[in-house]
């Protein structure tokens, strides 16, 4: 029986949902036969370090957001030789940074919104862009700190509010349209969801929170965007030289009824792994359960 140590927790904006994560991932890999020891990663390294010696069979990654899906902790594995599941330090470096993962995106030839990377002081001076816009940190996940500013708002972005994810931020045109996710396991795209907020957007409450998201799974696309979107996340996910699963984020403006409609927002290479949670749904859809999906994870962990 391999044993596995599981982290999740951490530092990040997504604390909260990285735990539901790991008690799911922990549950799963059980039920595959894993001898799993759950790790809660707060602020002192010298735990996570302790429950790693001696040294486990693998470390499945469960954690979200910085510090745990940017490369820091891929980094800390490497060193102690100790294989991990998900993608590695450059992978996880390059996709948390919105701004140079688009930069290789586009190198790619996948369309993505036009963006700038500028200083919150700038965006708090006034209009950047043409409203309407999305200002988004430029390394955070599940939708943390997104604001959209539409016609008619009196209020700009971090008016009022602290503001803890940085100085730097990107911000976007807003994609008018359907949002579209999909996931990645290994060399297979496995479906196209459609997200349907019932109130405002697809932000971090309606992301977790139970009855706010219709999910849509396969989502009522026309054939070739459907598949489109699908060699489109396959793509994404090489160009980041991403492993075991991934997730990119679409939107998807239907008023052109063709893939020329179609922009990729980003690409998480951890993605949750909740009861809500896209890429287990989008597996159960194929006929994957969840224990034989973080079993397969589990197989894929790797160092270096």
């Amino acid at each position: 029986m391999k044993r596995v140590v599981l982290l999740m927790g951490g530092r990040s904006a997504e604390r909260e949902v990285s735990l539901v994560s790991g008690r799911e991932c922990a549950a799963g890999l059980a039920e595959a036969g894993y001898k799993v020891t759950t790790v809660d990663v707060r602020d002192d390294l010298t735990v996570v370090l302790k429950a790693l010696n001696p040294k486990p069979d693998l470390v499945f990654n469960a954690l979200h957001g910085r510090y745990g899906e940017d490369g820091t902790i891929q980094g800390v594995l490497d060193w102690l030789g100790i294989a991990y599941t998900h993608s590695g330090v450059l992978a996880s470096a390059l996709a948390m940074d919105k701004t140079v993962a688009k930069r290789l995106f586009e190198s790619a030839g996948l369309r993505c919104p036009a963006g700038q990377l500028v200083h919150r002081s700038a965006v708090q001076a006034g209009d950047v862009l043409a409203r309407p816009y999305v200002v988004k940190p430029n390394n955070e996940g599940s939708s943390v700190g997104v604001t959209i500013v539409r016609q008619g708002d009196n209020a700009l972005p971090f008016s009022g509010i602290d503001w803890p994810f940085g100085d730097q931020v990107l911000v976007e045109p807003y994609i008018p349209g359907r949002e579209l996710t999909v996931g990645v396991m290994g060399d297979r795209p496995l479906a196209v969801t459609e997200l349907r907020p019932r109130q405002g957007f697809y932000d971090y409450t309606a992301k977790y929170t139970e009855g706010r998201t219709e999910h849509l799974v396969p989502a009522p696309l026309p054939p070739a965007v459907y598949e489109a979107a699908l060699q489109s996340a396959l793509t994404a996910h090489k160009v980041l030289g991403c492993r075991g699963v991934s997730r990119a984020d679409f939107r998807y403006d239907d008023s052109k009824d063709n893939p020329s409609g179609l922009y990729l927002l980003e690409v998480n290479t951890q993605p949750g792994m909740t009861p809500l949670s896209l890429v287990p749904e989008q597996a159960r859809y194929l006929g994957i359960s969840f224990s034989e999906l973080v079993g397969w994870i589990a197989e894929q962990a790797r160092c270096g």
